[in-house]
């Protein structure tokens, strides 16, 4: 992002947190991806045939240095065979938003087939 004259302290501070949260959701995708891979002895020329792209498109995805769609990423779960889970939770230790309705928890998540989380993460339990 560029930072030009007249930007504020806080606006490059948002853009910052931005492209942080950004590299972490890519690493966690192409983790993802890549277990899920190693599991199903797919390499990446399979997971191409598989998506109906080159080989050289699948190590741009897994590369991470792009701005993935969301059919890119439906493709990517359909010639895995899994679904991927998606997660919105406060980023806070303590949420201040309350609202008369909510939830008990302050997330929501889509059903997928169970395996070992610290498989996937390194040995890193996943936080909910």
């Amino acid at each position: 992002m560029g930072f030009g004259l007249g930007v504020s302290p806080e606006q490059r501070a948002t853009e910052a947190q931005i492209d942080e949260e950004m590299l972490a959701l890519v690493t966690q995708l192409t983790n993802e991806v890549n277990w899920h891979m190693r599991e199903r002895g797919l390499t990446r020329a399979d997971l191409a045939a598989r998506m109906g792209v080159s080989p050289g498109r699948v190590s741009q995805i897994l590369g991470g240095g792009e701005n993935l769609t969301l059919r890119t990423l439906a493709a990517l779960s359909t010639a895995l065979d899994a679904r991927f889970d998606l997660e919105l939770s406060s980023s806070k230790a303590e949420d201040t938003y309350k609202e008369e309705a909510a939830p008990a928890s302050n997330h929501h998540s889509f059903p997928r087939a169970k395996h070992h989380e610290s498989a996937r993460n390194g040995g890193a339990p996943r936080h909910r």
